[in-house]
Parts: structure tokens; C-alpha cells; sequence
């Protein structure tokens, strides 16, 4: 795929969307980690009720250990993998608590450090939270990246490096929330929605579904 072509089929996301975001809810950098860790395997729906419930009771890694680790469980437990997820936010928030003064980090590298935080969860906070142009590749951004050839590869650091390099600068920071978007509601995995898709034209998808 060209530059032109990619640039293009930005411009029209943007236009599409001009501020996407997150559909996971939070008000702050520590709500979205916690959000952020409790989606693996899950649904941002299913994390939304969950947080709708627990946030307004404790959105400090201070009031998350007052609740403790079975008392989390009871706010989370509608949740794929709840007893992991509990254990890893209960430990991530001490670490908070004792190292970063309860201030969730802006770097990757201590974002890493925390347990439950991957490259991919440390790619959403940085973007989501703090603005950075990160690319967080999910299933959806994988997919879609391979599928219309924006950004072919054949793991999810392949894929994440060619976005970071072949994204044109302007649409860099946003590129991560078009992408998911994307996805998820027109790029599906089983049947893509091509006669609904607004970039139908540039993507390079041999097989498109135009019924």
C-alpha cells in the first residue's frame, strides 16, 4: 500500500470521527488502568458496569486496598478471569501507593513494572491517558492492519512498528482509537461490513464481503 493511499484512508476515518477515544468510561489516569486490566477477554459493556459500580465506592489504588482483595472480587466478579484481575490490581496499587506516590506513571517503563500491565495495556494508558502517539494492537487493529494491508505483519510487534512508522504523523495519535473502531463495528472478524465501509475503496482486501 502507498503513502497517498494510507494517508487517505486516515483523512476519511478522521473525518468520519474527528476525536475518537476509548469506549471503556473512566474520569482518571488510575480508572483507566484499572479499566484497561480488567478487558482482557472481556467487553468494554461488561467493564463499564463493573467500574459503574466499584469507581463511585473506590477509584484510588489508596480506597481499592482499604476494599481488599476479596472485596474487589465482589465488584468485578461479572468479569472473565475476575480472581487474576483482583490479585494483579491489588498489587498494582500498592506498588502505586509505595513507589509512584498514587500517581499512575507516564512512561512505559514503570507502567511495565506494575503487574497486569502489559505493552499493550501501557500503550492505551500512554495514548489514552497522556496523549502519547503509542499504537496498542489488539485483535481488531491486528486484524484490520493486515486484512486492507495498511500495516501487514505477522505478529503484533510487527504490526505495532509498521503503524508507528508507516502512520502519517498527523493522524499518528488518534490512529490506535480509528483503527479499534474500525474493527470492531465495520472490519468484523467473521463477516466484514464492506457495503458499509468508508474506506471500501482503498482497502486491499482481496475478498470483500459487498453483498
Amino acid at each position: 500500500m502507498n503513502k497517498q493511499k494510507r494517508t487517505e484512508i486516515f483523512r476519511r476515518l478522521r473525518d468520519n470521527n474527528p476525536e475518537p477515544t476509548t469506549e471503556l468510561e473512566y474520569s482518571t489516569p488510575f480508572e483507566l488502568l484499572v479499566a484497561v486490566t480488567l478487558s482482557a477477554q472481556a467487553t468494554d459493556v461488561g467493564v463499564n458496569k463493573a467500574t459503574a459500580r466499584l469507581f463511585p465506592k473506590a477509584n484510588t489504588p489508596v480506597a481499592i486496598l482499604a476494599l481488599g482483595e476479596e472485596g474487589l472480587k465482589d465488584y468485578i466478579k461479572t468479569i472473565g478471569l475476575y480472581n487474576s484481575k483482583a490479585k494483579h490490581i491489588i498489587q498494582a496499587c500498592q506498588i502505586l501507593v509505595d513507589q509512584f506516590d498514587s500517581v499512575v506513571p507516564d512512561n512505559r517503563k514503570d507502567l511495565e513494572s506494575l503487574p497486569g500491565v502489559g505493552r499493550k495495556t501501557a500503550n492505551v494508558i500512554l495514548n489514552t491517558a497522556f496523549g502519547q502517539p503509542t499504537m496498542a494492537v489488539d485483535t481488531h487493529i491486528y486484524r484490520v492492519s493486515n486484512r486492507t494491508k495498511i500495516a501487514p505483519g505477522k505478529t503484533v510487534l510487527d504490526v505495532e512498528k509498521k503503524l508507528l512508522r508507516l502512520v502519517p504523523k498527523e493522524f499518528l495519535k488518534d490512529a490506535h482509537h480509528w483503527l479499534i473502531l474500525h474493527g470492531r463495528y465495520i472490519c468484523k472478524a467473521r463477516k466484514p461490513l464492506c457495503n458499509k465501509c468508508i474506506i471500501v475503496d482503498l482497502c486491499e482486501y482481496k475478498d470483500k464481503n459487498l453483498d
